[in-house]
C-alpha cells in the first residue's frame, strides 16, 4: 500500500520560487560563458536551501509573535528591520557558499575570504534585499488578504443574523397575541381614556417603525436602546396593568457607549414572553446598566422560571449570543440563570469602548 503525502501550498510555493530564482542565475552564467556544471549544481542546491531556511525561520518567528494580527502601523517597522537582518544573513551565507564551492571545485583560492567578501558583498546584499523584500511583503500581503476576506465573511454573517433578529423581533410584535391584545386595549382606552389610547397607538407604531428601520450594519447609542425598551414596556404595562412592575436603572453615560441594536430588547421581550405571561399574578422586570471593571454590565431580572428549552435553544437568545460573539470577537459575556427566589437573571458584559 502506497502512502502519498501531499505537499502543502506553502512548501510548493517555497520550492518553486527559490528553484526558479536559482535557475535564472544559472542560465545567466550559462549564457555568459562562465558556467561550470559542478558549480552550477552546487549553487542550485545551496541557494534553494539558504533561501528556504531564512524565510522559513522568519515565518515561524512572525507566527509565534502574531505579527499577522498587527495593524499596518505596527507591522511596517518590524518588516523593515526584518528585511535588513535577513539581507545581511543572506549576504554572509551566499558569499560563504560562493567562496567554499569555488574553493572545493577549483581546488584553489585566488584571494582570502575577507578580500572575496569585500569584492562581492555589495552586489549580494542588494540582491538579498530585493529577494527578502519581495518574499516578506508577499507573505504578509497574502495573510492580510486572508484576514480581509475573513472580516468580510464575518460582517456578512453578522448582517444576516441581525436581519433575522429584526424579522424575529417584528414577528414577535406582530403576532396575533401581542398585536390583537394591544388593539383591544386601545379600543377600550378610546372610550375610557382617549389620551392613553393615543399614547398606546404612538407606542405601537414607534415599535414597529424601529423594528423595520434598525440598521444591521451599525451600532447604536445605548440611550436609543433604553428608549426603545421604555416604549415597549410602557405598552406592555397597558396590557398587564398592575400585573407588571417595571424598573429601569442606569449609572453610565448612555450617550457615550454603543451597543448592538435590539440586544437588550431581546432580553426584555424574552422576559415578558417566558416569564410574566406564564404567571397569573404577573411579576416584575428590572433592567440595570452599570460599569464593572471596564465592562458595560447589562442585567435583566424578571419573575419566572428558566426552562431547559429556553436556556438551550431559544431562537432570540441564540441569535443574540451569535451576534455578540461576532461583533466583539469573543470578548463579550452572556449568561442566563435561574435564581433561588423564582426569578431569572440574564447578564451581558460588553467591552467599554
Amino acid at each position: 500500500m502506497k502512502i502519498i503525502t501531499k505537499i502543502s501550498t506553502y512548501w510548493t510555493i517555497q520550492l518553486i520560487g527559490w528553484i526558479t530564482t536559482s535557475l535564472y542565475w544559472g542560465f545567466l552564467a550559462f549564457f555568459g560563458g562562465t558556467f561550470i556544471w559542478k558549480i552550477g549544481i552546487a549553487d542550485l542546491i545551496l541557494d534553494v536551501t539558504i533561501g528556504i531556511a531564512l524565510t522559513h525561520i522568519y515565518r515561524n518567528f512572525a507566527l509565534k509573535n502574531r505579527w499577522n494580527k498587527l495593524s499596518l502601523k505596527k507591522l511596517v517597522p518590524r518588516i523593515a528591520i526584518s528585511v535588513l537582518v535577513l539581507s545581511l544573513l543572506y549576504m554572509l551565507l551566499i558569499v560563504g557558499k560562493l567562496y567554499l564551492v569555488r574553493l572545493i571545485v577549483l581546488k584553489s583560492s585566488p584571494a582570502s575570504f575577507m578580500v572575496f567578501l569585500k569584492s562581492t558583498q555589495l552586489q549580494v546584499f542588494i540582491t538579498g534585499t530585493r529577494l527578502m523584500s519581495i518574499w516578506v511583503l508577499a507573505y504578509h500581503l497574502y495573510h492580510y488578504s486572508r484576514l480581509e476576506i475573513e472580516t468580510v465573511k464575518e460582517n456578512a454573517r453578522l448582517s444576516l443574523i441581525m436581519k433575522e433578529t429584526q424579522l424575529n423581533n417584528l414577528s414577535a410584535q406582530l403576532n396575533p397575541h401581542f398585536f390583537f391584545n394591544s388593539l383591544n386595549n386601545i379600543k377600550f382606552l378610546i372610550l375610557e381614556n382617549p389620551d392613553s389610547a393615543r399614547r398606546a397607538i404612538d407606542l405601537l407604531s414607534e415599535l414597529l417603525r424601529n423594528s423595520l428601520n434598525n440598521n444591521a450594519g451599525r451600532l447604536i447609542p445605548l440611550n436609543e436602546e433604553i428608549n426603545l425598551i421604555r416604549d415597549y414596556l410602557e405598552l406592555e404595562k397597558i396590557r398587564f396593568e398592575e400585573r407588571l412592575q417595571v424598573k429601569i436603572e442606569t449609572s453610565v453615560d448612555l450617550l457615550k457607549y454603543l451597543i448592538l441594536p435590539l440586544s437588550i430588547q431581546s432580553l426584555v421581550e424574552n422576559a415578558i414572553k417566558h416569564g410574566i405571561e406564564k404567571r397569573k399574578s404577573g411579576g416584575f422586570i428590572t433592567v440595570k446598566v452599570e460599569m464593572e471593571h471596564n465592562f458595560i454590565k447589562i442585567s435583566v431580572q424578571n419573575s419566572g422560571k428558566l426552562s431547559k428549552e429556553i436556556k438551550d435553544s431559544g431562537i432570540g437568545l441564540s441569535n443574540l449570543k451569535e451576534r455578540l460573539l461576532l461583533q466583539y470577537n469573543g470578548n463579550a459575556f452572556f449568561e442566563i440563570k435561574e435564581m433561588n427566589d423564582e426569578t431569572v437573571l440574564t447578564t451581558i458584559l460588553l467591552p467599554a469602548k
